[in-house]
């Protein structure tokens, strides 16, 4: 790829992380004057308040705690977040605690279980300031008693290989977790919660952001069971998930939360960032730079190889209209998925990015920047990778066979031998993904 085109890709992939600054985002939404915080259109009194806490988990929740610290000052008490491994801020108040993602871990585990043993102590006079972003479902890995961790992460790793969809895989947390769908604002009632939420789910579903913690649950154990049962999971689930989920359904085991629930009377639940303002901040830089810039979809999801296959037709009938000097920037987001066959290293954007490359064949002037607005993309350090008309091409004169790398599900080795990788670092937000299509007549 020309290295003209691939810094206008990613200078109108930036663009879009900066409109989801997750820091800026809680600076737009809550503010503190002549006593009274205000958070989105609703004001808190603070001389009602005893305690002010902060706590939240997920990829981009140290920038938002930092934000709540500047804004509190001396008025806040103290906190504890739980962020990704290498996606911590050094803040005054506010412990942070790192732990694994995608996959849950021992550290994260410790991290929750302590959050959870200081808001049993909520007291009705205590505000309790959630700050939750994509990756806090991960990041929140409090087993449903009797299970046990091991057997908790086997389930999510379980269902996250065989590619469900994040509905899918939410429930399932859900229902077996201690925290998730509403069960916070369970442990921390009688206190008043304000959770600020940064979407990576389509619809930006109050339920499904961070598995709902503070959020009334609609799902129940009958789901969970047709899930298990529509992946063909039943026999390889742990026995004692298996026996939690059949008791649900049984009506031994008490329900999550649902609404209309005491538990949510004193609960606001605020969306401040999403995937949504993401693109339009890139149609608008997009255009900027001189290209008719078009949002074609902020829903994308299924297999990421089969959408990658419907971005290139689309891209392909769109390149067939322009006349010579005409350039159009395809603009789409969501959070495609990969049913794991092979044993490469890859994730979801390299993945779309190669098959992407393998559909648009040799055609010239059409290039694709794919990748996650958190920095990463699955268990590896790239955000994505761009591609080409001609990718297939340089592949083939290095001796790389690119259906090879895709069957086995090693998108990200095939990128990095090409030069290829989308590499940004952790970007501090998280709104799922992003993919930038330049074409040119």
């Amino acid at each position: 790829m020309e290295q003209k085109i691939k810094e206008t890709l990613t200078t109108i992939f930036r663009a879009g992380l900066r409109a989801v600054d997750p820091g800026e985002a809680v600076r737009r939404h809550v503010a503190l004057a002549g006593g009274r915080l205000r958070v989105g259109e609703s004001f808190y009194p603070l001389e009602r308040f005893r305690r002010i806490i902060v706590t939240g988990a997920g990829k981009g929740t140290a920038p938002m705690a930092q934000a709540l610290e500047e804004i509190l000052g001396d008025r806040l008490t103290t906190g504890w977040i739980i962020v990704k491994y290498g996606h911590g801020l050094p803040l005054k108040k506010i412990r942070v605690m790192e732990a694994g993602h995608p996959v849950p871990d021992e550290a994260g585990l410790i991290a929750i279980k302590y959050i959870l043993g200081q808001l049993r102590k909520s007291h009705h006079e205590d505000l309790v300031l959630c700050a939750f972003s994509g990756g806090g479902s991960a990041l929140t890995p409090a087993p449903l008693p009797p299970l046990n961790f091991s057997e908790k992460q086997h389930a999510t790793q379980l269902l996250l290989e065989c590619g469900a969809s994040i509905d899918e895989l939410n429930a399932l947390r859900k229902h077996i977790s201690a925290v998730k769908g509403g069960r916070l604002a369970e442990i921390a009632y009688p206190a008043t919660v304000v959770s600020l939420l940064l979407s990576d789910v389509i619809g930006d579903r109050l339920d499904v952001i961070a598995s709902g913690p503070t959020a009334p649950d609609p799902s129940t154990y009958g789901e969970v069971q047709g899930i298990i049962a529509r992946y063909g999971l039943g026999e390889r689930l742990p026995p004692r998930v298996r026996e939690l989920i059949t008791q649900g359904v049984q009506g031994l085991l008490p329900e999550t939360p649902k609404p209309g629930n005491l538990v949510f009377r004193q609960v606001q639940n605020l969306i401040i960032g999403s995937n949504t303002l993401a693109l339009a901040a890139a149609q608008e830089a997009a255009a900027r730079l001189g290209w008719d810039a078009r949002i074609i979809s902020a829903t994308l999801s299924g297999e990421a190889a089969t959408v990658a296959g419907d971005l290139a037709r689309q891209a392909l009938e769109v390149k067939e209209t322009l006349a010579p000097g005409r350039k159009v920037c395809l603009i789409s987001g969501g959070e495609t998925t990969v049913t794991v066959r092979g044993s490469g290293r890859g994730g979801r954007n390299t993945e779309l990015a190669l098959a992407f490359a393998l559909a648009i064949g040799g055609v010239p002037n059409i290039n694709l920047l794919s990748g996650g607005t958190d920095g990463s993309d699955g268990p590896t350090d790239a955000a994505g990778a761009l591609a080409d008309g001609q990718t297939v091409a340089r592949a083939g004169a290095r001796g790389l066979d690119p259906r090879h790398y895709l069957a086995d599900n090693d998108s990200y080795s095939f990128f990095q031998q090409l030069g290829d990788l989308l590499i940004t670092g952790p970007t501090g937000t998280n709104v799922m993904d992003m993919q930038l299509i330049l074409i040119e007549g």
